[in-house]
């Protein structure tokens, strides 16, 4: 079982996983890190990731980009519109949400967004399995903090018809804040003062600012601020914009007219703006641009600022919002942690640097920081690994009101109540008490919709209690009604029932008698004294039929079907590709070994026969054999190996025989060097052997001539005194 983390962004997506005792970035096919988040069609299949980066320029109306901005959104959105200006496909209404009408399999094909996410993390899911080589199936995704209702179940949707399993949907700087806390040791204990930490992330297309606070083993989210339209595309876009003008002037070419050679600028222009964060100046060059005009240009980072000043002048607004959301001054921040591929922009670090008076930590990975919290976040879902205990304490971002009818029997009954304010912990459950002696409905919408992004209808959701009735007494059924905002942030009433007003006798406590006594000898002699109270009692469930703005499962379940389908059409086309390769690559090496290696092994009449068979073959492969199935490549290779078959078969008899004489050659060689080596260990034990005798036979030798030529003692005592006499 895999656990997984997704960083799903609008330009790109990092992709974490638990392993070896830690947060692994797997690459993709083509070994980067970071796989672009777009998905491209065509006459044959579909191209997504970095085939579909690959193809964009060629086929830019069927390409689309920017896919978690258009999630969740109905086609009349504001926002929709402006994402048109970052897409070359033509984005649609498809029954009311923004979708993109493209040409797929030679007809005009319409997707929602819905569709075109689960797309893309199909191929994720792909990419990882193959990684792992495991089945993937558990998930995190990140998503921005802004992110509504109907866009985190549009979300939650898009799993699903990729076969995913979203554990939870975690905000992108929430994520950042756990894989930045649950590594860190030295975080201060429950009494002391918390540790407080700004995150500022600005990545290809938003901004976010958010201030958390850091105990040990937890973190609480404080404030979240941001602003949507504030990243790295709008810098690319404003370099863009001056060198249509500075192009139209100094080489007479309109690239607004001529939308590959708008993308083609627009990537230089991205390029350009990556060099200028490490260099004052950079040059810029395009061959060939439109109407076979080269063009270039030189850029000043204090130009590409000036270009940009409008938007600098935004950087400060979403720090002091969260500043004053969680009630603190800039004083008050320990540490501000930058995150994403904009803050590497030199005018973006010396701006947020000068309004916190102090410098900035660069302690995470600024591109794989969210992936990295994201693995950590399912690691904490998931029962397979065993992480260190991190309480994640997140906020709602927009106010809940529900609504209701007014009861008949109570005139006056507010109809209306804020059950999540903005600031509320999440998940979070809410008990709701109403009196009625009938089925009733309420809607949960946002109450404050200058909050919501675009133009998000502020609905949330319709919910129908029923088997409500008056008691015999005519009287009101208690309902309680369950409403939780969920680990994704996601609102449901998740459940009812109705209680009754009873009354129950409970112990009272006796005057003087004091907790813990050791032994009390009336306990079994005098009753207990009691007394009666008024509680609620459940007596039983009420049925509730939510209305939300997810996919009902009968629509999801077709999605699924057609997602399925549409994976196996490019399977067999990717398999169709490389069987038309190998046949290909076959005629080729075919042609130059039979001339080879392959030449005394075959007759003239095989050589001619075979050369006529690869001659047919190419001509075909080059004409209707362009373009048809794989069964006809695998059968023309077939054909190919009927004739080549037996050379080859010789040639590999031949190879066969050789590597056999060789490897009896060596076996040989190593018996004789194995008896060399024993008949040289013996020699030198014989040897030995002798040596040893030889000794023993001096040692004895030598003792039988000390006895011979000493003295007896007797005789010894003799001579000396005859000398002396």
């Amino acid at each position: 079982m895999s656990v997984v983390g997704i960083d799903l962004g609008a330009q790109s997506t990092k992709i974490g996983v638990a392993r070896n005792k830690g947060i692994d970035i797997i690459t993709n096919e083509v070994s980067n890190r970071q796989t672009p988040s777009m998905v491209g069609f065509n006459a044959r299949s579909r191209h997504i990731g970095e085939a579909a980066k690959t193809q964009e320029t060629s086929n830019l109306k069927n390409t689309v980009a920017s896919l978690k901005r258009l999630v969740g959104r109905s086609f009349n959105d504001p926002d929709v519109e402006l994402e048109q200006k970052f897409n070359t496909a033509n984005i649609c209404d498809v029954n009311g949400l923004a979708g993109v009408e493209v040409n797929y399999l030679g007809k005009k094909e319409k997707f929602t967004a819905t569709q075109l996410v689960a797309m893309f993390l199909t191929k994720i899911k792909d990419t990882t399995s193959k990684e792992l080589g495991l089945p993937v199936s558990d998930v995190t995704i990140s998503v921005p903090a802004w992110f509504t209702d109907v866009q985190r179940r549009a979300m939650i949707d898009a799993a699903d018809i990729a076969g995913l399993n979203a554990l939870r949907l975690v905000n992108d700087t929430t994520a950042t804040a756990l894989g930045y806390g649950i590594t860190k040791l030295d975080l201060p204990g429950p009494e002391e003062k918390p540790r407080r930490v700004a995150f500022v992330d600005i990545g290809y297309s938003d901004y976010t600012a958010t201030i958390v606070e850091f105990r040990k083993g937890e973190l609480n989210v404080k404030s979240t601020a941001y602003d949507r339209h504030f990243g790295g595309r709008d810098f690319d876009y404003a370099l863009t914009e001056h060198f249509a003008e500075e192009f139209k002037e100094k080489f007479k070419v309109d690239i607004r007219t001529h939308p590959k050679a708008w993308a083609r600028t627009l990537a230089a222009a991205e390029k350009l703006k990556k060099v200028l964060s490490a260099n004052p100046q950079a040059p810029m060059s395009i061959e060939s641009l439109m109407e076979d005009t080269d063009v270039r240009a030189m850029v000043k980072r204090e130009e590409l600022e000036e270009m940009v000043r409008p938007l600098l002048n935004r950087l400060t607004v979403p720090l002091e919002q969260a500043l004053a959301e969680a009630k603190l001054k800039v004083e008050d921040i320990d540490f501000i942690e930058m995150v994403g591929g904009c803050t590497r922009v030199p005018a973006i670090k010396e701006t947020i640097s000068k309004f916190f008076g102090k410098g900035l930590s660069f302690t995470l990975n600024q591109d794989e920081a969210i992936a990295r919290g994201c693995a950590f976040c399912c690691a904490t879902l998931s029962p397979v690994f065993r992480v260190r205990d991190f309480a994640i304490h997140d906020i709602v971002n927009y106010p809940i009101d529900f609504t209701w009818e007014q009861s008949p029997d109570i005139p006056d009954e507010d109809t209306s109540l804020t059950v999540f304010s903005r600031g509320n912990v999440m998940p979070s459950t809410k008990i709701l008490t109403f009196y009625r002696k009938q089925p009733f409905d309420l809607e949960a919408r946002y109450s404050n919709t200058e909050m919501l992004p675009g133009k998000v209808n502020p609905w949330i959701g319709r919910f129908s209690v029923k088997g409500v009735k008056a008691d015999a007494n005519d009287d009101f059924m208690i309902c309680k009604l369950k409403a939780r905002l969920n680990l994704h942030g996601i609102l449901n009433v998740e459940s009812g029932y109705y209680v009754e007003d009873m009354e129950v006798e409970e112990p009272v406590p006796e005057e003087g008698q004091k907790e813990g006594d050791a032994m009390d000898t009336n306990n079994d002699e005098q009753p207990k004294k009691t007394r009666k109270v008024k509680k609620q009692v459940r007596k039983g469930d009420l049925p509730i039929n939510a209305g939300t703005g997810g996919i009902d499962e009968a629509t999801k379940a077709g999605l699924q079907e057609r997602e399925n389908a549409m994976y196996m059409e490019d399977k067999l086309v990717a398999e169709t590709d490389e069987k038309k390769n190998e046949l290909e690559a076959s005629i080729y090496e075919l042609r130059d070994k039979i001339d080879g290696v392959y030449s005394e092994f075959a007759s003239d009449e095989e050589k001619e026969k075979l050369r006529a068979k690869l001659t047919d073959i190419e001509d075909w492969l080059y004409e209707e054999g362009e373009d048809t199935t794989k069964s006809v490549y695998v059968s023309k290779q077939e054909e190919i190996r009927f004739i080549v078959g037996p050379v080859i078969q010789r040639y590999q008899e031949k190879v066969e025989a050789e590597r056999e004489a060789v490897r009896k050659a060596e076996e040989e060689a190593a018996a004789k060097k194995r008896a060399e080596v024993e008949a040289m260990k013996k020699a030198q034990e014989d040897l030995r052997k002798a040596e040893e005798e030889h000794k023993k036979k001096l040692a004895a030798e030598n003792g039988d001539a000390e006895m011979k030529d000493a003295p007896a003692e007797g005789e010894a005592a003799e001579g000396q005194a005859e000398e002396k006499q």
